[in-house]
């Protein structure tokens, strides 16, 4: 079976999902968007700072079943706007040392009306 990946360190599902699923030594994480999970709002700013939030909660995720950025081995992004590209590329790559492999999409819109949703699969090492 799988465990339910729950912290309030990161935004409290609002829907039928859970915040990220653990089986064996894979980590499943839903995709997050730039919500404090403190004040439970989108974080206002461009999209450096949205960015920065959405990666600070996944980094959140993983920390709740021992694990970090570095397990990471793929992520998907939505960009509510490609021409946001470089500057989210920037703050990502500061965060995810490893490169892992990843799709970048444009789409049409995102929840909340957000510019940057970001899902990831990680892998725990010595499980």
């Amino acid at each position: 079976m799988f465990e339910k990946i729950i912290t309030e360190k990161s935004p409290i599902p609002v829907g039928p999902y859970s915040q990220g699923i653990k089986w064996k030594n894979f980590i499943f994480i839903s995709g997050q968007i730039p919500v404090d999970p403190k004040t439970n709002q989108v974080v206002k700013g461009d999209i450096s700072v949205q960015t920065k939030q959405v990666i600070e909660n996944i980094k959140n995720i993983l920390k709740e079943v021992g694990g970090n950025l570095e397990n990471v081995v793929k992520t998907t992004v939505y960009l509510k706007n490609l021409n946001d590209f470089e500057k989210f590329n920037y703050v990502y790559a500061e965060y995810f040392k490893n490169k892992p492999a990843r799709t970048t999409v444009e789409v049409s819109n995102l929840p909340k009306n957000v510019l940057v949703e970001i899902d990831a699969i990680a892998i725990l090492e010595g499980e």
